[in-house]
Protein backbone atom coordinates (compact mmCIF):
# COMPACT_ATOMS: atom_id res chain seq x y z
CA UNK A 1 0.00 0.00 0.00
CA UNK A 2 1.12 3.46 -1.25
CA UNK A 3 2.61 5.78 1.50
CA UNK A 4 1.59 8.61 -0.05
CA UNK A 5 -1.03 8.91 -3.02
CA UNK A 6 -1.80 11.60 -5.12
CA UNK A 7 -5.34 12.70 -7.73
CA UNK A 8 -6.76 15.56 -8.91
CA UNK A 9 -5.01 16.02 -11.97
CA UNK A 10 -6.64 16.53 -15.45
CA UNK A 11 -6.20 18.81 -18.50
CA UNK A 12 -7.85 22.11 -17.98
CA UNK A 13 -7.78 25.40 -20.18
CA UNK A 14 -5.09 28.47 -19.64
CA UNK A 15 -6.92 30.69 -16.84
CA UNK A 16 -8.48 27.71 -15.14
CA UNK A 17 -8.34 25.52 -11.51
CA UNK A 18 -7.24 22.33 -10.30
CA UNK A 19 -7.59 20.93 -7.08
CA UNK A 20 -4.80 18.78 -5.95
CA UNK A 21 -4.99 15.72 -3.14
CA UNK A 22 -2.47 14.13 -1.36
CA UNK A 23 -3.64 11.34 1.26
CA UNK A 24 -0.49 9.92 3.31
CA UNK A 25 -0.39 7.49 5.80
CA UNK A 26 -0.41 8.14 9.48
CA UNK A 27 3.65 7.41 10.21
CA UNK A 28 4.30 9.98 6.85
CA UNK A 29 1.56 12.65 8.31
CA UNK A 30 2.20 13.30 12.10
CA UNK A 31 5.04 16.05 12.54
CA UNK A 32 5.98 15.99 9.12
CA UNK A 33 6.81 18.54 6.28
CA UNK A 34 4.60 18.21 3.45
CA UNK A 35 4.82 19.58 0.01
CA UNK A 36 4.20 19.53 -3.29
CA UNK A 37 6.56 19.06 -6.47
CA UNK A 38 6.19 18.89 -10.30
CA UNK A 39 8.44 17.91 -12.95
CA UNK A 40 7.55 19.07 -16.98
CA UNK A 41 9.58 16.73 -19.39
CA UNK A 42 13.23 17.69 -20.14
CA UNK A 43 13.33 19.81 -16.33
CA UNK A 44 14.33 18.70 -13.31
CA UNK A 45 12.04 18.44 -10.28
CA UNK A 46 11.42 21.30 -8.70
CA UNK A 47 9.11 22.68 -5.68
CA UNK A 48 5.91 24.27 -5.95
CA UNK A 49 4.37 24.46 -1.84
CA UNK A 50 5.06 23.05 1.19
CA UNK A 51 3.10 22.81 4.56
CA UNK A 52 3.76 21.63 8.23
CA UNK A 53 1.25 19.66 9.52
CA UNK A 54 1.39 20.65 13.42
CA UNK A 55 1.07 23.86 15.05
CA UNK A 56 1.43 26.86 13.31
CA UNK A 57 1.38 25.33 9.84
CA UNK A 58 4.43 26.99 8.47
CA UNK A 59 4.04 27.32 4.80
CA UNK A 60 6.53 28.38 2.06
CA UNK A 61 5.71 28.80 -1.90
CA UNK A 62 7.96 28.68 -5.24
CA UNK A 63 7.82 32.18 -6.46
CA UNK A 64 5.98 30.24 -9.51
CA UNK A 65 3.37 29.77 -7.16
CA UNK A 66 2.99 32.64 -4.63
CA UNK A 67 -0.51 34.58 -5.41
CA UNK A 68 -1.68 31.57 -7.32
CA UNK A 69 -1.73 28.42 -5.65
CA UNK A 70 -2.68 27.47 -2.27
CA UNK A 71 -1.58 24.59 -0.03
CA UNK A 72 -4.04 23.31 3.00
CA UNK A 73 -4.34 20.25 4.84
CA UNK A 74 -7.27 18.59 6.23
CA UNK A 75 -5.13 16.91 9.27
CA UNK A 76 -8.34 14.42 10.54
CA UNK A 77 -8.05 12.77 7.37
CA UNK A 78 -4.36 13.06 6.55
CA UNK A 79 -4.36 14.74 3.71
CA UNK A 80 -2.61 17.84 2.17
CA UNK A 81 -4.58 19.91 -0.88
CA UNK A 82 -2.61 22.68 -3.73
CA UNK A 83 -5.03 24.75 -4.82
CA UNK A 84 -4.16 26.05 -8.30
CA UNK A 85 -5.93 29.07 -9.80
CA UNK A 86 -5.46 30.74 -12.98
CA UNK A 87 -3.21 28.14 -14.62
CA UNK A 88 -1.01 28.70 -17.98
CA UNK A 89 0.76 25.85 -20.32
CA UNK A 90 3.96 26.61 -17.99
CA UNK A 91 2.23 24.89 -14.96
CA UNK A 92 1.92 21.85 -17.12
CA UNK A 93 3.80 18.68 -15.36
CA UNK A 94 3.35 15.93 -13.29
CA UNK A 95 2.62 17.36 -10.08
CA UNK A 96 4.07 15.22 -6.76
CA UNK A 97 3.46 15.15 -3.21
CA UNK A 98 6.29 14.13 -0.82
CA UNK A 99 6.68 13.65 3.22
CA UNK A 100 9.53 14.64 4.91
CA UNK A 101 9.39 13.19 8.72
CA UNK A 102 9.96 13.51 11.15
CA UNK A 103 10.62 17.19 11.53
CA UNK A 104 10.17 19.85 13.95
CA UNK A 105 8.79 22.54 11.07
CA UNK A 106 8.81 23.23 7.53
CA UNK A 107 11.59 25.64 5.93
CA UNK A 108 11.99 27.75 2.90
CA UNK A 109 14.90 25.38 1.99
CA UNK A 110 12.60 22.37 1.63
CA UNK A 111 11.02 23.59 -1.86
CA UNK A 112 15.21 23.33 -3.17
CA UNK A 113 16.50 20.43 -0.71
CA UNK A 114 14.88 17.02 -2.61
CA UNK A 115 17.11 14.81 -0.89
CA UNK A 116 15.17 15.76 2.76
CA UNK A 117 12.50 13.95 1.54
CA UNK A 118 11.65 10.82 2.84
CA UNK A 119 9.09 9.25 0.93
CA UNK A 120 6.86 10.51 -2.82
CA UNK A 121 4.12 9.28 -4.48
CA UNK A 122 3.93 8.41 -7.79
CA UNK A 123 2.40 11.64 -9.15
CA UNK A 124 -0.75 13.39 -10.97
CA UNK A 125 -0.35 14.75 -14.18
CA UNK A 126 -1.36 18.24 -14.62
CA UNK A 127 -1.80 19.62 -18.66
CA UNK A 128 -2.58 23.15 -19.24
CA UNK A 129 -3.64 23.58 -23.15
CA UNK A 130 -6.07 25.08 -24.91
Amino acid sequence: QALIQESGGGSVQPGGSLRLSCKASASSYDGACMGWFRQAPGKEREGVAVIYTRGTEDTYYADSAKDRFIISQDAAKRMVFLQMNNLSPDDTAMYYCAAEYPTSTCYDLHLTRLGWWNEWGQGTQVTVST
